[in-house]
């Protein structure tokens, strides 16, 4: 069998594994985003071993080195998955005009900024009382932060409510919050290497990030839409779907460069393009790539969790505590930060959504928590206890919003048109 070949019997899997459990978790009322993540938990390598584990004519193409050849396969597993967020993202922002964003701007702004003080605060607060060095508790305490906002945005998107004013507060807030933490995570790595956060470094990683949003929202929104028209004018085959695409792989690797998450650029491509006059037209398009990339994303995000740290009683009441800390703190900064006018009844239940929507970690809790551990900052506890804590959150937001959705649908829908 081919290197190739093997490969692609992988990547088979996944697909299958996760439109099996996705049909599944519909069939009995749930996310189908649950069952994709599920479904990854169960086929990955901790568990039935299915993924991750290289093939000989892989290790054949390595010259035999079968560390090498898996280190290969989890980069594609990865560049996959990374495809599949960022063509999500993208699609998210086709249908968010900036023009709604700026109407949420403020409760936006005091969502992120609030989703990163409490949970870093909670998170630190807790990890003081522990038996650590200071550094691993701000480690720690960092990666309850960041909002995986690709697990949140799958979930509303499924449930077509991207179109609400608790979905634009959660993108715009996402924006806010992945600057934030990628600021304070900074300063942890910082610390970590034995220096100091430079102040002056920390102001131009600032200026960058900010510079890159309000560039992007600003100047490419009214490129786009005062010369979109020109896009059928090029000779290649599709060319507005292909300028998108290109422009969304430019602004996800621009943004990876400056130092945030990629998802960040494609939605601010997507945000650009729904400019267009061509949006309706690239929505379409899109759908068919975002059905076959994303489960990728999820199935592998699902790949990650090692069963075997459940195994310990005291790892499993740390991550307890960081989980109950991680989503208190986000709930809370979601649902202050949303509190806005109308009757009191809708305000709680709009704020529920947004402070819900914070809550999952995914793949980024475990970013942070990886970087800190290949620093010898983190101990294998405490990186477990974080892996808990990550599945946790990211299985809890989706049947909650699925209820918050379902249970007062006309209340959150119809302030749709007057937000």
């Amino acid at each position: 069998m081919s290197d190739v070949a093997s490969v692609l019997i992988d990547l088979f899997l996944i697909f299958l594994a996760a439109k099996g459990a996705g049909e599944v978790f519909e069939r009995l009322g749930q996310p189908p985003v649950i069952g994709e993540l599920l479904a990854g938990v169960l086929i990955g390598p901790h568990a039935l071993g299915l993924l991750g584990t290289p093939r000989p004519g892989l290790i054949a193409a390595f010259h035999g080195d079968p560390a090498s050849a898996a280190e290969a396969l989890r980069l594609v597993y990865h560049v996959v998955a990374e495809l599949g967020v960022i063509v999500l993202l993208f699609s998210v922002g086709l249908e968010t005009r900036v023009s709604d964003l700026l109407r949420v701007g403020p409760r936006a702004l005091l969502v992120g900024v609030l989703g990163i003080a409490l949970p870093f605060a909670l998170g630190l607060g807790f990890m003081v009382l522990q038996p650590t060095q200071q550094l691993t508790d701000a480690f720690t305490a960092t990666a309850l932060v960041a909002t995986s906002v690709g697990i949140t945005a799958r979930v509303m998107r499924d449930l077509g409510v991207l179109g609400t004013v608790e979905a634009r507060i959660i993108l715009g807030a996402a924006v806010i919050d992945d600057i934030l933490a990628m600021l304070l995570l900074a300063v942890v790595v910082a610390l970590s290497g034995g220096g100091a956060a430079s102040p002056w470094g920390l102001a131009l990683l600032l200026g960058q990030a900010i510079g890159f949003v309000a560039f992007v929202t600003l100047v490419g929104t009214r490129v786009v839409g005062r010369y979109s028209v020109h896009f059928e004018r090029l000779r290649i085959e599709n060319a507005p779907f292909a300028l998108a695409l290109l422009i969304t792989l430019g602004l996800a690797t621009l943004s990876g460069v400056i130092g945030l998450a990629a998802i960040i650029g494609a939605f601010l491509a997507g945000m650009v393009l729904a400019e267009a006059r061509e949006q309706y037209q690239l929505e379409h398009q899109t759908r068919p790539l975002v059905q076959f990339l994303v489960p990728f994303f999820f199935v592998v995000t699902g790949a990650e969790v090692d069963l075997g740290v459940f195994t310990d009683p005291a790892v499993v009441a740390l991550a307890g505590g960081l989980t109950f800390l991680a989503i208190v703190g986000k709930f809370a900064g979601g649902t202050i930060g949303a509190w806005g006018g109308g009757a009191p009844d809708r305000r709680l239940r709009s704020a529920a959504v947004v402070g819900v929507g914070m809550v999952p970690r995914g793949e980024v809790g475990l970013i942070i928590a990886g970087i800190g551990r290949s620093r010898g900052v983190i101990p294998d506890d405490i990186f477990s206890a974080i892996v808990i804590m990550s599945i946790a959150t990211t299985l809890a937001a989706p049947p909650l919003l699925k209820w918050l959705y379902r249970s007062w649908p006309g209340t959150l829908t119809a302030e749709t048109a007057r937000a």
